[in-house]
């Protein structure tokens, strides 16, 4: 068995404490992290050897960004994707159990969903155009997951209110149909959702600004888990859960990680 969790840290080093608490609570075998927010110098390497997840790929940038994938197992090297025209640390691989692991933290995108308007939502659809064409080329039959932040909420109960959040970044038409062109590249399975079908709703990040993020209750399902055709029949069943009792830790991230196991 081995469970994978993604998490949007939101600073690595502010939280190590709270990682070093997940992965000895939740199991965790391998952790794919964004916005870790230090250069690879600066990673808590010492805590995660603690952990006992002392196998890491780090691709760090000072401070905005960064992602990371620690592990309980050896890894090898994945394959390096092209897929940030800004050259921003977003994208890290590895492969373990032979599985490839490749862990994003796409771009927001800003506030305005105009690409001729807006550079950094430009940006954001050109990443999922790129990593798109990645996906068309492959083998859909060897073993990949992609996790991460995708800083869309596909579904209409991935959000609080979908006529609402349809005219706001995350959410709306042009986004969720350049997600759908993504899965659709690799023939992708959407593991959270399919194991916890609509109408249910599910969220894995809530803003800060709420004092009571579940009185509020405005989440999204920001946080993803999907698994190529050759790996989905390895997914156990009834194993993918957000654990949103994570959010509720002092001084949390305002995302709450997401894992699913597989049965290799």
């Amino acid at each position: 068995m081995l469970r994978i969790a993604t998490w949007n840290i939101n600073s690595v080093r502010l939280r190590i404490d709270q990682v070093a608490r997940f992965v000895e609570e939740s199991g965790t075998d391998v952790l794919c992290l964004q916005e870790i927010k230090c250069l690879e110098d600066q990673f808590p390497r010492a805590a995660f050897e603690a952990m006992g997840m002392p196998h890491l790929k780090i691709g760090g940038q000072k401070g905005w960004h960064g992602v990371a994938i620690a592990s309980r197992k050896p890894i090898a090297a994945a394959p390096a994707l092209d897929v940030c025209r800004e050259k921003h640390a977003r994208c890290v691989g590895i492969v373990v159990d032979d599985v490839e692991i490749q862990n994003f933290y796409i771009p927001a995108g800003g506030d305005i969903a105009d690409r001729a308007v807006n550079p950094k939502f430009d940006h954001k659809m050109d990443f999922y155009e790129r990593l798109t064409a990645e996906m068309a080329g492959r083998d859909r039959q060897r073993p990949l997951v992609l996790a991460g932040d995708f800083n869309i909420a596909p579904g209409e109960n991935d959000v609080w209110n979908h006529r609402y959040m349809s005219k706001i970044v995350s959410h709306t038409p042009l986004e969720v149909e350049t997600l759908r062109r993504l899965q659709a590249a690799g023939g992708f399975a959407d593991v959270v959702r399919d194991q916890i079908p609509e109408p249910q709703k599910l969220a894995s990040w809530w803003s800060y600004r709420a004092a009571d993020f579940r009185k509020s209750n405005r989440g999204l399902r920001l946080d993803h888990i999907w698994t190529s055709p050759g790996l989905t029949p390895a997914v156990t069943p009834g194993t993918a859960r957000i654990h949103d009792t994570v959010r509720e830790w002092t001084q949390p991230s305002d995302h709450a990680p997401v894992t699913v196991d597989l049965d290799l």
